[in-house]
């Protein structure tokens, strides 16, 4: 497992990488603009130049953007379906730049309409985005479930994949915080099994390419997407333990978005927790 962080890229971003690597990170995530902002940021080749450069000197071996929070691909509004369109294919971009394993995104709401029809309509615009594009994957994250969010279920992700037309480019990002949110359990490495077992056969595993490991505030179906501190919530010690430690991820980034320990940012420490729950799960599956 490729254990990493979310950091932020102020000041140009290679800093992001020197952040990720102050923290002992195997992995980092970014923003590529200010993620709740339409207005993209005006990178120049000498700021990818510069990434690529300071990552290819660092230990880092994946990094990954998240896209906007704004982003609504399946949105009967047109004019915001546009913005979404045209923001993806921008993060999409960055991404290939900066040679990026992968852009995350949150594919939109239903609101109280058909869910079925809403991921169509994402669908649609994620394919688009795809087309406009190429090199980057696109990785579909699990939502907790509020208010409507496409992707609560594995039956969902499935969906969404297949409307977007199943190519080789689209991935999947598990959140164990949403997870749990969204009723699966993810509490023991028992529990973690079943679910891991009913995603290969919705999905596949092969699909899941990204990780987020966060712990939850709002328990287990509670639609509530609340981060907190590893270990600290209602997954708790043993279930960020199993999680970091499941054989089904060895390989993938695993990234700790926070709140970090400061209640803000991830921290050094963070890191250094993540990395003895992982081991702590490790010695418990022997």
């Amino acid at each position: 497992m490729l254990i990493g962080a979310h950091v932020s890229n102020a000041g140009g971003l290679p800093n992001a990488v020197e952040r990720a690597v102050e923290r002992n990170c195997d992995a980092v995530q970014i923003f590529n603009q200010s993620p709740r902002q339409w207005k993209p940021t005006a990178y120049t080749d000498d700021d990818f130049a510069a990434f690529r450069e300071a990552r290819d000197a660092s230990p880092i071996a994946s990094v990954l953007i998240h896209a906007v929070y704004l982003i609504n691909c399946a949105s009967e509004d047109r004019e915001l379906v546009e913005k979404s369109r045209v923001s993806l294919v921008h993060s999409l971009r960055v991404g290939g730049a900066i040679g990026a394993d992968g852009v995350v995104l949150h594919a939109g709401s239903a609101l109280k309409g058909d869910v079925g029809a809403a991921i169509g309509r994402a669908g649609e615009v994620i394919r688009s985005a795809l087309d406009e594009t190429d090199g980057c994957e696109l990785h579909l994250e699990n939502t907790a479930g509020t208010g409507g969010t496409l992707g609560r279920s594995f039956g969902e992700l499935a969906g969404l994949l297949e409307a977007a037309g199943g190519g080789k480019r689209l991935a999947v990002c598990l959140d164990s915080c949403h997870l749990l949110a969204s009723g699966y359990d993810v509490r023991s490495a028992e529990a973690l099994s079943g679910v891991l077992e009913d995603f290969d056969r919705e999905v596949g595993l092969g699909r899941l390419h990204s990780l987020h490991v966060n712990d939850s505030q709002t328990p287990l179906g509670s639609n509530r997407d609340r981060h907190c501190m590893l270990g600290t919530g209602e997954i708790g010690e043993a279930g960020c333990a199993a999680f970091l430690s499941d054989p089904a991820f060895d390989g993938l980034p695993a990234i700790f978005e926070g709140p970090g320990s400061s209640g803000k940012a991830v921290e050094p420490g963070d890191i250094v927790r993540m990395r003895e729950l992982r081991e702590a799960g490790v010695k418990a599956r022997r």
